[in-house]
């Protein structure tokens, strides 16, 4: 039985997860600040944990960043719980590294299928459409990727992804020149296919396109369909 805690201030918010998620079967905790949560984590890991980014005193965000710079956690999945309409707190939440974000109000459903989503990707080692190959480039040169060592270099100089930036990347890469949809590219990064929120993949593309500086004009947007990138 998979171990989910949920930290959300909002009582009736954090009632319905854990509800919902024992449901599901899942064990589930809900903790109402960072003190709580942090306590718990020292008795028992989780295996993905559901952070609100509004909280009472160390906000979700702190707490993500938190969990990224421990050894001991930082793999583990994380997805953030967003305001509707909040951009800024999706871009810095999966600029911290979280895996996925939820927009509230949120269908119960779609949250345990985004659940299950991503403690499947969490088991995997690469993304579906990976080969042997683990040295892949574009531009030249300009831009690098080494999937055994995890890193990505423009013009020969290291750049810090988040997992799922460099998953998209690796897979971008993988398909060079092939215009990929944003479904298939959500049913293959992020093993979940929800049509209303392909936005998570034009996400991901910002600021992954900031990261790369210039390479950036590397990615090419198709509009109404979705992304390659091109040599």
């Amino acid at each position: 039985m998979k171990k989910i805690y949920c930290v959300e201030d909002d009582e009736s918010v954090r009632e319905l997860v854990i509800y919902a998620l024992q449901s599901s079967g899942f064990e589930a905790h809900g903790f109402i600040n960072a003190e709580e949560f942090f306590a718990a984590m020292k008795d028992n890991m989780p295996d993905l944990v559901l952070l609100d980014i509004m909280l009472p005193g160390i906000s979700g965000i702190d707490i993500l960043n938190e969990l990224r710079q421990n050894p001991q956690t930082e793999h583990l999945p994380a997805i953030m719980l967003t305001a509707r309409g909040s951009e800024y707190d999706k871009i810095t939440g999966l600029d911290s590294g979280a895996d996925d974000y939820v927009t509230k109000p949120f269908g119960v459903m779609e949250l345990i299928a985004r659940i299950k989503a991503v403690l499947r990707r969490s088991n995997k080692i690469m993304p579906a459409a990976a080969t042997d190959s683990s040295d892949l480039s574009a531009g030249n040169g300009l831009l690098k990727l080494n999937y055994d060592f995890h890193k990505v270099y423009v013009n020969d100089n290291e750049v810090t992804l988040t997992l799922k930036e460099f998953e998209l990347l690796y897979y971008l890469l993988k398909n060079k020149n092939i215009v990929i949809s944003r479904d298939k590219i959500m049913d293959e990064v992020w093993d979940y296919n929800y049509a209303a929120e392909t936005r998570t993949v034009d996400v991901h593309i910002k600021t992954l396109r900031h990261k790369l500086g210039p390479a950036s004009k590397l990615i090419e947007t198709i509009r109404g369909v979705g992304y390659k990138i091109v040599d």
